[in-house]
């Protein structure tokens, strides 16, 4: 899927010395900056989730009968 990132001018010269930085282009940069946050949030949930069932286990198994 295209799409087009609108960038500040800060913005823009901060990926462009990390990607140079890295070896690598600015759309690399970028999409691995986007698989990264996606992951993180994937990953929060997942560790949430965990906690809830843990710490309110007993909660959750009188409200299960």
């Amino acid at each position: 899927m295209a799409m087009n990132l609108r960038l500040t001018p800060a913005q823009s010269k901060a990926l462009k010395k990390a990607a140079e930085e890295d070896g690598i282009s600015m759309q690399e940069a970028a999409l691995r900056a986007i698989d990264d946050y996606t992951s993180r949030r994937r990953k929060k949930l997942v560790e949430g989730i965990e906690k809830i069932k843990i710490q309110d286990a007993e909660l959750l198994q009188r409200l299960a009968k």
